[in-house]
């Protein structure tokens, strides 16, 4: 079946359930209530709710951080917690969500393959805001979408077109013309720009075609046609690649597979979380490194002074075991707690100077 046939059989039965499709790497789940198009899903980060969000500059992109934050933390749905947050409003929200289930959905026209399978009855119940698109508008665009896309096709084949920039994009007014003509002018291809300006294929096509048919790009070279960009899989990798990098204590390796991250996907939570694991680990490793285990620790102040400071019990019962003849690993077999917690204590000890390390 292909795709206008699949959305007519589930809208001429009326039912009520969730359309899944898979092509490589990229996942997609559309929703139905009796034959309607109700929400949809998608993990290509291009057309994730904050893009569209971002992209209409209903949130900043920190106020999208840390509700992304807060929906890893409590599992709640993404616009629930930016409305209770009153970050935006319903009216801005429903626009959002309904640019997103339109782009998610027009895309698949253009998928040249891919897997389904409708799993009748399954309906998410904490969908606060929906959409109802109705089955055949949707068909009639997807399928404008494929002849315009068709056209776009002869003058530019694939994704691997390079362009040659006719006029001094800081002269175009257009945002999104002049971010184009920018990445031209950088040497992006097509398929770059897609990721670069966080857009679909067909969005990116069409923005560039109207480019070229103004005569403000022309095009420079058609390179390979390679299998197209695979933006899921790629941060899939790189994800996978950092965490085992980190876990190798390869800090800068980590950092890198990070940022690449966010080369293709900025707003992605688990590469910020990532990055702020590396930094705070690579910190963690340095203190750590200030404190030779043969080495005594003697007090710095006298106990008068040391009653004024302000010190966790943890820091305490360190403290109270600083007799000026134990070394650090003695001093750590005592304590009840992990060697590298107890390392770090004397660590922040000795830049607070409560403490400094003689030899023995």
């Amino acid at each position: 079946m292909d795709l206008p046939e699949i959305l007519q059989w589930i809208s001429a039965g009326r039912k009520t359930g969730t359309l899944h499709l898979e092509r490589r790497s990229v996942q997609k789940r559309i929703v139905f209530k009796d034959g309607v198009i109700f929400t949809s899903w998608s993990n290509d980060p291009r057309e994730s709710l904050g893009q569209f969000l971002m992209r209409d500059r209903l949130v900043s992109e920190e106020q999208l951080f840390k509700a992304l934050i807060h929906q890893e933390d409590q599992g709640r749905l993404l616009g629930s917690i930016l409305l209770e947050d009153a970050v935006i409003t319903e009216r801005g929200l429903r626009a959002a969500l309904r640019a997103k289930a339109e782009e998610t959905i027009y895309d698949l026209f253009l998928w040249p393959e891919g897997r389904f399978e409708f799993k009748d009855g399954e309906f998410p119940e904490d969908v606060r805001i929906h959409v109802d698109m109705e089955v055949t508008s949707v068909v009639l665009e997807g399928i404008r979408r494929v002849d315009e896309w068709q056209r776009i096709r002869k003058v530019f084949p694939h994704g691997a077109v390079s362009f040659k920039v006719q006029t001094d994009p800081g002269a175009v007014a257009d945002v999104a013309d002049r971010q184009a003509l920018e990445l031209a002018v950088a040497g992006k291809n097509l398929a770059d720009m897609c990721l670069e300006m966080r857009r679909s294929d067909f969005e990116t096509a069409v923005l560039l075609f109207d480019l070229h048919r103004r005569g403000l790009v022309a095009v420079d070279r058609v390179g390979e046609e390679g299998r197209g960009p695979d933006p899921v899989g790629a941060i899939k990798d790189l994800l996978s690649m950092a965490t085992q990098r980190l876990k190798e204590k390869r800090y800068e390796a980590a950092l890198q597979a990070y940022e690449d991250v966010l080369s293709l996907d900025r707003l992605n939570q688990h590469a910020k979380k990532g990055l702020i694991a590396v930094i705070e680990a690579r910190n963690r490793e340095r203190l750590l490194r200030t404190v030779p285990l043969d080495r005594v620790p003697v007090l710095t102040m006298e106990l008068a002074a040391l009653t004024r400071q302000n010190f966790d019990p943890q820091e305490g019962f360190v403290l109270s075991r600083v007799n000026g003849q134990w070394d650090v690993q003695s001093i750590l077999k005592l304590c009840p707690m992990a060697e590298e917690d107890a390392l770090l204590i004397f660590a922040r000890l000795l830049e607070r100077r409560v403490i400094e390390l003689k030899a023995p």
